[in-house]
C-alpha cells in the first residue's frame, strides 16, 4: 500500500506564510538549499529525517504557480512512471511529469477522476 507521505502548502507570499504557520502552530521553516521551497517541519524526526511519531507527516512550501495552487498531498510510490501509466489508464491525468528532487529522488504531479491534483515521490534510494 502507497501512503501520504508529504503535504505541500501553496503561498503567494513565501515570508508571510512561513510567519503564519511558524505562530499559528509552532511549525520549523527552512528554506531548502538551492531552491525556491521551503520545508515544513509539523513533528519530530529520526537521525535520518524522517517522521518518528507514527501517522505524522512533515511538508513543504512553494510560491503559488503552476500545479501548485491549492493544498497537495503526496503519495510515496516505488516507480512514478509506473504508477501514471496506471493512472492514466484509470482516467486520470499527468499534471506535471517526473522530475528530479536534487539527489534524494523524484516527483510528479497527476490529476485525478475528480479534478485533485495530488502529488508523488520516489525515493533515489531503492
Amino acid at each position: 500500500m502507497d501512503s501520504v507521505v508529504h503535504f505541500e502548502i501553496p503561498a503567494k507570499n513565501t515570508k508571510r506564510a512561513s510567519d503564519f504557520y511558524t505562530k499559528a502552530f509552532g511549525w520549523q521553516i527552512t528554506q531548502f538549499p538551492n531552491f525556491e521551497y521551503w520545508m515544513i517541519g509539523t513533528t519530530k524526526t529520526d537521525k535520518e529525517g524522517r517522521p518518528s511519531s507514527p501517522g505524522a507527516i512533515n511538508g513543504g512550501m512553494g510560491k503559488k504557480e503552476g500545479v501548485l495552487q491549492v493544498p497537495t498531498i503526496t503519495i510515496a510510490v516505488e516507480d512514478i512512471d509506473a504508477t501514471l501509466k496506471s493512472i492514466a489508464k484509470l482516467g486520470g491525468k499527468v499534471a506535471e511529469g517526473k522530475r528530479p528532487i536534487g539527489e534524494m529522488g523524484f516527483s510528479a504531479y497527476f490529476t485525478d477522476t475528480e479534478g485533485n491534483v495530488i502529488g508523488l515521490y520516489q525515493n533515489a534510494r531503492k
